[in-house]
């Protein structure tokens, strides 16, 4: 299916958090495998309203309020999807998953080698993450690639309402875990054309959000908007091709190297710390495979390497379109 709406379909015009709640109630109509479970997930809707309306349409069954303890949702959604039915646990934050860390990589990741094939995980652990909404530390964490690291498991980050309904779809269908990370600073900053019908996005592959010639910038989730508008701004002085992963465990190494190649220059831009931030994989991927056309360093614009810092700093710690367009001259000036 194409990556956007066509003119023939019947859409909505959602938000990235409508579009997730869409996704989960298209497959749970399709398939009674699938359900949801959390803390709060099902009266309340979730903290976010992701779930609203899903407990009175599939009952308390498929749409089950937890404990607050995450290692007890993750443990519990494991033997679920080992038993042969599609669980998503959500976690309310993903700065609180951390009690459910070992069950993740230790156990949903490793089922299947583990079991010789006998056994998969298909299940869904859906987390919002990311700053940029005035929470404490814990909630505003980007560690993706604690999970990316971890092989077993794929890594998927929306950007847009369309991708979201459609990636978790995908993910939903796919026999192993899936760790669906939701962008909250862009769960309401703006809509876009989705349709109704069910449809699927692959995962792995990246999207070229705006073609260029001069250098390549790689991003993901709530980042790709500010660096969409420094591109922008860049405009008639550097010709910017912005790539948005989507899915950064597996990473689209085909779709990476055949846009640095086309540049000779790259610039990565995540919210995360940078020591051990997954530009730091972007960037060696790069030199492996293109390295006789590298012209520049890789330029990293990300987060700093502290805690995650409260209200007064936070619009000064997360990359913005000044700090993205500095980043893209000194690249492009080497």
């Amino acid at each position: 299916m194409s990556q956007q709406a066509t003119q023939d379909q019947e859409t909505e015009n959602l938000t990235l958090v409508q579009a997730v709640r869409d996704g989960l109630a298209t497959e749970m109509q399709q398939d009674d495998d699938v359900l949801v479970m959390g803390e709060d997930v099902g009266k309340n809707g979730g903290v976010f309203r992701a779930t609203d309306g899903l407990y009175e349409e599939f009952g308390e069954d498929r749409v089950i309020d937890t404990p607050l303890a995450e290692s007890g949702i993750v443990g519990t959604a494991i033997g679920m999807a080992a038993y042969g039915l599609k669980p998503v646990p959500e976690i309310q934050f993903l700065g609180f998953i951390y009690p459910a860390f070992d069950q993740i990589v230790s156990h949903a990741a490793r089922l299947r080698t583990r079991s010789r094939g006998r056994f998969t995980c298909p299940m869904v652990i859906r987390a919002p993450y990311g700053g940029g909404i005035r929470a404490p530390e814990h909630h505003s964490e980007s560690t993706e690639a604690f999970f990316a690291h971890q092989p077993g498991l794929k890594v998927v980050i929306p950007s847009t309402p369309y991708d979201t309904k459609g990636l978790l779809i995908s993910a939903i269908r796919d026999p192993d875990p899936v760790m669906f990370l939701e962008p909250k600073l862009i769960y309401r900053a703006f809509r876009g054309d989705v349709p109704t019908d069910s449809y699927e996005v692959p995962l792995g592959e990246a999207a070229v959000r705006t073609e260029g010639s001069d250098i390549s910038v790689f991003t993901w989730g709530a980042m790709t908007r500010p660096t969409l508008e420094a591109a922008e701004q860049l405009e008639g002085e550097i010709d910017v091709e912005v790539v948005d992963l989507r899915t950064v465990s597996p990473l689209d190494e085909e779709t990476i190297v055949e846009s640095f190649e086309k540049t000779g220059r790259a610039a990565v831009v995540h919210e995360a710390p940078k020591s051990g931030g997954l530009a730091g994989e972007i960037a060696a991927t790069i030199q492996e495979e293109a390295l006789l056309y590298q012209e520049a360093p890789v330029e990293r614009i990300t987060g700093f390497d502290t805690p995650f810092p409260l209200y007064a700093l936070e619009d000064y710690y997360l990359p913005e379109p000044a700090r993205i367009k500095e980043g893209i001259r000194d690249a492009v000036d080497f």
